[in-house]
């Protein structure tokens, strides 16, 4: 015997849910009791203005923040209802469901940003230039202009943290963008109920952003396992310059980024939040972009132009001294400087831009984060391309010895 669940049933438990969680009432049957009756009421008196109003509410996609907002109803004769009354059940559409408080709806195309009241922190001079070096790598603000960029470290804040304190944790709200100034920080995650370390930061890097960019609650825990400092962007500053920010960046990447085969195993919701990491960076004649030996920070797209990916090798058994020998080249939508991030080594081979180059770029957290679902398509690139590098050194170690007297 299947049972169907009513439309409208889960979601009108939940609100009540919540309702008696914030109120705690002593006497659940009465405070139910209330709550329904006056939920009817509300609905009631809302039929009233016609459907025009519940149609513009269901097609906004904002849900109504109950706990941080009252919801005021005029009653029948135009007056407000008494302030005295003990509870007010919100008016709440039974499809749409209910939002985190920290995630409410934001629209970066409505944003007026005259209306909105800028966030400041006074700092001192030398704060002020130890959080400039902390935030000059930092991705996200890439693509800010100066007046934005200047905003953006005008609102920041410091906060320091002892060992074993927690920063953020698993599944809760998102309040705050951090950028580690320094410390030593372990992510870690609930995998089938099961806490697992999946990653760590040291010194540097930044953290938060996926949470407060989707309306999504935290994806790991952050704990603190040094004495660190951090600086932290908050919410609604962070969505009023970052995400509208990336909301442009989105239309002028999405294109080219679906067109991409690396990514066709992602999700359109995957791909735009790779969109939302990656800075575009300008390389020109012959530039280093990557050197043989440093170690891996970033991975690149190649967006425009051509690159160049060579390897040293030593010109005989006999002698020491190295050439660069070019073993592959990237053009439009291709990509390089992976093989580190995947196999956790320095890099192995050195990229240098032919003519005017444009790439983007992506930090190693958000490359671990984001493109798990593309590692079995780079690792079967990197045996291909592991197979190709022994060819051709045996090659032209072969030709070099029939060359040699």
């Amino acid at each position: 015997m299947s049972i169907e669940i009513p439309e409208g049933l889960t979601e009108l438990l939940q609100s009540f849910t919540v309702e008696v969680l914030r109120n705690q009432p002593g006497d659940l049957l009465e405070f139910a009791l209330q709550y329904f009756t006056q939920l009817k009421d509300s609905e009631t008196r809302g039929a009233a203005f016609g459907n025009d109003q519940i149609s513009a509410t269901r097609s906004s996609g904002k849900a109504v923040n109950f706990i941080d907002e009252a919801m005021q109803i005029d009653s029948e004769n135009g007056e407000e209802e008494s302030d005295d009354e003990e509870f007010i059940a919100p008016v709440m559409s039974r499809f749409i469901r209910r939002a985190s408080v920290c995630a409410e709806a934001f629209n970066p195309d409505e944003d007026d940003e005259e209306k909105e009241q800028r966030v400041t922190h006074p700092k001192t001079d030398e704060q002020r230039q130890r959080l400039q070096e902390a935030c000059r790598d930092i991705l996200l603000f890439k693509n800010l202009d100066p007046e934005q960029f200047s905003q953006v470290l005008d609102a920041m804040f410091e906060k320091f943290f002892e060992v074993g304190e927690h920063i953020i944790d698993q599944d809760d709200d998102g309040d705050n963008f951090y950028v580690i100034e320094r410390g030593t920080f372990d992510i870690c995650m609930r995998v089938d109920g099961v806490e697992k370390m999946v990653g760590s930061y040291d010194n540097k890097g930044s953290f938060g952003e996926l949470a407060l960019m989707y309306n999504t609650p935290r994806a790991a825990t952050i704990i603190a396992t040094s004495p660190g400092a951090l600086w932290c962007l908050d919410r609604l500053t962070f969505r009023r310059i970052i995400v509208k920010n990336n909301a442009l960046k989105r239309r002028l990447y999405e294109e080219f980024i679906q067109s991409l085969p690396l990514l066709t195993s992602l999700e359109l919701s995957e791909r735009m939040k790779v969109v939302d990491v990656l800075s575009s960076k300008a390389f020109s004649d012959r530039e280093q972009i990557i050197a043989q030996g440093d170690l891996a920070d970033c991975f690149y797209i190649v967006e425009s132009g051509q690159v160049r990916i060579t390897m040293k090798r030593t010109k005989t058994k006999k002698d020491q001294d190295e050439e660069e020998v070019e073993i592959a080249s990237c053009s439009r939508g291709q990509y390089f400087g992976e093989l580190a991030l995947v196999t956790n080594k320095p890099r192995a081979a050195s990229a240098y831009a032919v003519g005017t180059v444009k790439c983007l770029v992506m930090d190693i957290q958000a490359f671990e984060r984001l493109l798990g679902p593309c590692m079995d398509i780079m690792k079967r690139n990197i045996a291909n391309y592991e197979e190709q590098l022994v060819t051709l050194f045996h090659s032209t170690i072969t030709d070099t010895e029939e060359k040699t007297p």
